[in-house]
């Protein structure tokens, strides 16, 4: 059956008319005019956290701005392709046509995710931390395997990543690690990634060559802005200081720079190593420590708006994915269905797929509920 391709551009356009209503083009460009103006101020860099800030807050959203140009360009050089090939009865440009006509439908997709993103913290930057779970060194090896998943997804979408702090298991894999993703929305994206995730195959440290199944836990909240009302009294912290480890447990400096703080109220700890200095390491603590504060707030009354309503279903399982490499290959999410076979590549950062449907996935039981 022949493609109805007016219909098809149509649709395209009408689409790109709702994105373009909830992205507020001129609301891109105000953006992009203040941070321009801040980012050529001649004292710029006597920060260069902050200027590393706001010129990664210009990129993006220079690149949000032209990327809706883009589409509603390439909506239009379709149309152009079509009266040509359809003029010239060319078979071979209507095939191409038809290819670009797909190549829109997956951008425009992707374009229309971004849309529901609409969440208090949304397009924040993110901190990330897995953990290691039930499962000894496999799930240490498997707290790895993620840790680098997340790491190449935001490698090829050229998202700056820091790794803040790293705890190595004594065989192999990691204990615990805490990384930055330094892009806007990237809250957003990820924050559906969080949760319990489980693997099984069969063990490379099982000299008996038995099948395993192991854990991890990933957690994703907002990174901490300088204008969120977030403070601490130093009563409520407690400060432990000691010497950086690296794999097997080994001392890799030799000084107290590593920071363990503890929040005595409720008990949340943040560590930190990877800084230079113990000044450094203090304060990325303080900065992921505000985070974590600052979101269980916001999870607290939303409970309470929950429990005032009657509502009091949790919205997340223990477990929602599997990565299963023995007796067959496939990566699973429990809340979406969305499933690949492709496990290497998933494990290589290709999680777009998963991560689409789970905000998708969330924006429909938010409306249901």
């Amino acid at each position: 059956m022949a493609t109805d391709f007016p219909a098809e551009i149509a649709a395209l356009r009408g689409t790109l008319d709702q994105i373009l209503a909830v992205s507020k083009p001129e609301e891109l460009e105000r953006q992009i005019a203040e941070l321009s103006e801040q980012a050529a101020a001649p004292d710029l860099w006597d920060d260069p956290e902050a200027a590393q800030v706001v010129t990664s807050r210009l990129s993006h959203t220079q690149s949000e701005r032209d990327r809706l140009r883009e589409i509603g360009a390439r909506i239009d050089d379709l149309g152009a392709l079509v009266e040509l090939a359809q003029e010239e009865a060319d078979d071979d440009t209507l095939a191409e046509a038809e290819s670009e006509l797909e190549s829109l439908r997956s951008a425009m997709s992707e374009l229309e995710v971004r849309t529901l993103l609409a969440g208090e913290f949304d397009p924040r930057e993110a901190v990330v931390t897995i953990r290691a779970g039930a499962g000894g060194v496999d799930a240490a090896d498997f707290a790895e395997m993620l840790m680098r998943m997340y790491l190449r997804w935001a490698e090829r979408k050229g998202y700056p990543t820091k790794v803040m702090d790293t705890h190595y298991a004594e065989e192999a894999g990691l204990k615990s690690a805490t990384f930055e993703v330094n892009a806007p929305y990237a809250f957003g994206t990820l924050s559906v990634e969080a949760g319990t995730h489980r693997l099984v195959r069969i063990s490379p440290f099982d000299n008996q060559g038995r099948r395993q199944t192991s854990f991890a836990a990933v957690e994703v909240i907002p990174l901490i802005e300088q204008n969120d009302s977030i403070e601490i009294p130093e009563s409520e912290l407690k400060v432990d200081v000691f010497r950086s480890s690296g794999p097997g447990g080994q001392s890799v400096n030799t000084t107290d720079s590593a920071v363990r703080m503890t929040h005595i109220p409720t008990g949340i700890v943040v560590s930190m190593q990877n800084e230079k200095s113990q000044i450094q390491n203090r304060a990325a603590a303080l900065r992921v420590m505000q985070s974590r504060l600052l979101l269980l707030r916001r999870e607290q009354e939303a409970a309470t708006k929950k429990e005032l309503a009657g509502d009091v279903k949790a919205s997340w399982g223990d477990q929602m994915r599997s990565y299963v490499l023995q007796p067959y290959q496939m990566v699973k999410d429990l809340r979406t269905e969305h499933e690949s076979g492709n496990t290497s590549g998933v494990f290589d950062g290709e999680i777009d797929d998963f991560i689409n449907a789970g905000i998708r996935w969330r924006r429909q039981s938010a409306d249901a509920s």
